[in-house]
């Protein structure tokens, strides 16, 4: 019997110009290249993920600060999967082994349940299917509710978006998004949703689109400019004009920006080898949502209930 790679079972996609390599654990994106052109940054099938690199995030994407919330009247305490500041991070999601329950040549769904435990006493059927075509790579998650009580919900991806071979700070990166989410330096705790003129607008506000240079940025943005069909679309190009974009609709008010600046800096693989683009159904430690004076997005699941949101990669 053949041993499974680290990352899990793949499943490789493709159409026209497009590959897409999706990973079974934590139903991962583990590649996606255009015309042999990577537009993510992928990592090796027999490799363990590095943080949470292409993967899907549930029942809560970002942080719950300390790992504490409170929900229907009951206190919770999550396990601290960030313990270097302290938070439970990106979910349970992540290191679930996802199974399949459709493919074809240019699309696979894959199903996992997240099972009551000790933080978080739901079951949640999570469904994901990537679709590959001639206008890039579509995910879209989906929850249901298994349980008894209401849930609490969240949901996102997390690409490291990658323009081209030049470095990062050549990139040129437009988002349309009028505010951003400042946080505490050390432990990145939200203090307050700020325009991006006025927070700092030579490092947060991309609504034109600019170089990045050598800005460190790991924070969320809302007030998200929509086209008439109610997409959001940030664009990430190199110096010849190609690059990557990443859209997707109103189910998702938020998204999280991330330069993966990383401990040590250059001798580290992985820093600043692509940008983070990480749309999100609600904001950073949504699960506290009555302790912020803005609308962090947090779903309530009923029993029964349903849930769902999509967002599509491709090359410009």
């Amino acid at each position: 019997m053949a041993r499974t790679p680290v990352s899990g079972i793949q499943h490789t996609l493709r159409s026209g110009a497009y590959e897409a390599v999706i990973a079974s654990v934590g139903a991962s994106l583990r590649a996606l290249r255009h015309d042999g052109r990577d537009l993510v940054v992928p990592f090796e099938v027999d490799e363990l993920r590095p943080g949470y690199r292409g993967t899907t995030l549930a029942p809560w994407p970002n942080r719950v600060v300390d790992g504490r919330y409170s929900f229907g009247g009951t206190d919770h305490q999550l396990a601290l999967t960030e313990p270097g500041r302290g938070h439970a991070l990106h979910g349970l999601s992540p290191w679930l082994d996802f199974h399949v329950t459709d493919r074809g040549t240019d699309h696979v769904t894959l199903s996992a349940t997240i099972e009551p435990q000790a933080g978080y006493p739901w079951r949640v059927e999570v469904t994901t299917t990537y679709s590959l075509s001639t206008d890039g790579l579509t995910q879209s998650v989906r929850a249901r509710n298994d349980s008894a009580e209401p849930a609490p919900w969240g949901t996102g991806p997390h690409p490291y978006l990658v323009a081209g071979s030049s470095p990062l700070d050549e990139w040129t990166f437009r988002l349309p998004a009028d505010d951003v989410l400042l946080v505490t330096d050390s432990r990145l705790i939200p203090t307050s949703l700020t325009p991006v003129a006025e927070a700092d607008a030579a490092r947060f506000d991309y609504r034109e689109a600019r170089v990045l240079g050598g800005v460190e940025i790991d924070h969320a943005y809302s007030g998200l400019g929509r086209d008439a069909d109610g997409f959001t679309t940030a664009t990430l190009t190199d110096a010849s004009g190609a690059g990557v974009a990443m859209t997707w609709d109103e189910a998702c008010p938020w998204v999280q920006i991330h330069t993966a600046d990383l401990p040590g800096g250059d001798i580290t693989p992985g820093h600043r080898a692509g940008l983070a683009v990480e749309p999100m159904t609600c904001a950073p430690d949504a699960y506290n949502a009555a302790t912020y004076d803005y609308d962090a997005g947090l779903i309530v699941l009923e029993p029964g209930a349903e849930s769902a949101a999509s967002w599509r990669i491709f090359a410009v």
